[in-house]
């Protein structure tokens, strides 16, 4: 049975824009259908091509959405860590086929919630003013991956490049007495991938931020000296 601290404002579930409007009775009702997960590195949380209807939050950690081609190339999609939803699709839309893209764990001992389309469906019938909120919420998704679709087609390399290491840096990063510590965990290839673009003109591109004074590479680190070069970088 799940404590008095599970439905508390620290529950994983309620800290995500899906839920943040859901007041702690409502959640009560809803949180004992949640489903606890722990994976460790590289495990497979759920594959492309699942036909399951099962939404995820992210208690801890950091994953990773992959997609692989029809000869077998992997492509990096997005990064997600705590109180993010992953794999939310087949539940809004359980007649819209198979999963599109695999959830890989980042770390070890990353930790989930998972919750089934039913239990969910059941709870909003009982508070359908929730489901307005979510819609918002769904549809703030879909802008945002209209705007990524619109930077592969309207911006270059190094304007993606910035805007992405920006976006690394608000969701992950540090403050360090030489500027801003970046630890993303990512290949070089996979730093291409969530770019759009190859291997080498990403490192590149980062060579030039690092000629500059901009930033400096520390293995699967980055330090960002001068945000506001990177910010202005990304606007051109």
């Amino acid at each position: 049975m799940a404590s008095d601290e599970t439905y508390g404002k620290d529950n994983p579930l309620l800290q995500t824009a899906l839920f943040r409007h859901v007041s702690a009775e409502q959640a009560k009702e809803l949180l004992p259908a949640l489903h606890h997960e722990t994976v460790q590195k590289g495990d497979c949380i759920f594959r492309e091509g699942d036909t399951d209807h099962r939404m995820y939050v992210i208690e801890s950690g950091r994953v990773k959405l992959t997609r692989k081609s029809v000869d077998d190339r992997v492509q990096l999609l997005s990064i997600h860590t705590r109180g993010e939803l992953l794999g939310e699709i087949p539940v809004f839309d359980p007649d819209g086929g198979p999963r599109t893209a695999s959830a890989i764990a980042m770390m070890n001992d990353t930790r989930l919630v998972w919750l089934e389309h039913d239990a969910l469906f059941r709870w909003l019938d009982r508070y359908p003013r929730v489901a307005v909120d979510m819609l918002q919420v769904l549809a703030h998704r879909m802008r945002a991956n209209n705007e990524r679709i619109a930077d592969l087609v309207f911006m270059d390399v190094p304007a993606r490049l910035a805007k992405t290491l920006l976006n690394l840096a608000s969701r992950f990063g540090k403050p360090v007495e030489a500027g801003l510590q970046v630890p993303h965990d990512l290949t070089q290839e996979e730093m291409a991938q969530l770019v759009g673009s190859s291997r080498e003109t990403v490192n590149k591109a980062l060579m030039d931020f690092a000629n500059r004074g901009w930033i400096a590479r520390e293995g699967r680190t980055i330090i960002i000296y001068q945000p506001g070069k990177l910010i202005r970088r990304s606007q051109r």
